[in-house]
């Protein structure tokens, strides 16, 4: 194998001077992106589609096809309010969902560790068997491999969805428009504390649930006003903070929050408070972040708070032409914060 020359590689910190992996590649900030543009897209070549998001729409057969691929190594398996199976299906049908897709099939890889528990893995395809069929998705190809004893952590798993976007359908991250409104779906921060909760050495008696849910049901009904959706991301590695960053930056755009509308509970705000963690940086799997034009923001949030996993829905900002590529906060004593692309992830391993 050709040694890499990792000193013409073009690429700017903390890539250049990390020669290995480490955590904070996988972790959805900017260590993350930095990987995808100046290792994997430079590799790929000509094969590769710009961006390498969460989800590509694309046309087979004059039909409209969204797929979607992601990978599960949440740790502990099991934790307050889900687990890694039903996890698998929520994240990858809410990957599709954020393109505006009916997800209709899923397929299921499972890398397991040699050792692993039969009693935990049927747990964990029962689990995925019901939130699949909650979503109303088919789980119709798989493969499984296992790995030595130590050369895993029990049980990774990779799903990848395609589902159809409707004519007129046109949802991207570059269409975010000065104007816009930013809205949340609900409360953040859940998922990642949730897991956090149940870890050895970070009990802190808290009682918060993931999140994990579904969201294409309530894409449907903001759809379903008519209005022109501009942009929306579920916000999981990296939160709220690294999704409204890369928002900015695909659309060039400035993003004008106001910090005490974000609806961080009680709990979360506590467990973050211990820990020394930002909220806007810890993961969710069952929220969304919208984009619309201010003049139709009414109507979708009504239609959100009239389904179950919008309950709580409230605008949160603004979009704006200043500081392009830029989030900022107005805080409650009035002065204004950067909310910057997270470099790594506080929490590793939550989904």
């Amino acid at each position: 194998m050709t040694d890499l020359d990792f000193e013409n590689w073009t690429c700017p910190l903390p890539l250049r001077d990390t020669p290995s992996i480490v955590m904070g590649h996988g972790g959805g900030g900017a260590m993350s992106a930095e990987l995808v543009e100046h290792l994997f897209l430079p590799g790929f070549g000509a094969a590769a589609a710009t961006g390498l998001g969460d989800s590509a729409v694309v046309t087979a057969g004059g039909a409209r096809l969204a797929i979607s691929t992601d990978s599960f190594v949440v740790k502990p398996m099991f934790f307050p309010g889900g687990s890694i199976g039903d996890l698998a299906v929520n994240g990858t049908v809410n990957d599709l969902a954020m393109s505006g897709a009916t997800p209709l099939y899923l397929s299921t890889a499972f890398i397991l560790q040699e050792g692993t528990a039969l009693s935990e893995l049927a747990r964990i395809a029962e689990a995925m068997g019901a939130a699949a069929t909650a979503a109303g998705v088919r789980l119709v190809t798989g493969d499984t491999k296992v790995v030595d004893s130590g050369s895993g952590d029990g049980v990774y798993i990779n799903t990848t969805g395609l589902g159809v976007v409707a004519d007129g359908v046109d949802i991207a991250a570059h269409r975010a428009a000065p104007g816009d409104a930013v809205l949340i779906s609900g409360d953040i921060g859940v998922h990642g504390v949730a897991v956090m909760s149940c870890r050895e050495g970070l009990e802190f008696g808290t009682a918060v649930r993931s999140d994990t849910a579904p969201l294409h049901g309530l894409v449907a009904a903001m759809i379903a006003t008519g209005a022109d959706l501009h942009a929306l991301r579920d916000p999981t590695r990296g939160g709220v903070s690294a999704s409204l960053n890369e928002i900015a930056r695909a659309a060039r755009v400035g993003v004008d929050l106001v910090e005490r509308d974000l609806p961080v509970p009680p709990g979360v705000r506590d467990a973050c408070s211990l820990l020394g963690l930002d909220p806007m940086q810890v993961a969710n799997e069952g929220k969304l972040l919208a984009f619309v034009p201010a003049a139709q923001a009414g109507d979708v949030l009504a239609a959100m708070r009239a389904h179950p996993h919008g309950e709580d829905a409230c605008r949160i900002g603004t979009v704006v032409s200043e500081h392009p590529g830029m989030v900022v906060a107005r805080t409650a004593l009035g002065g204004t914060r950067v909310i910057n692309l997270p470099i790594g992830e506080q929490l590793p391993r939550i989904c």
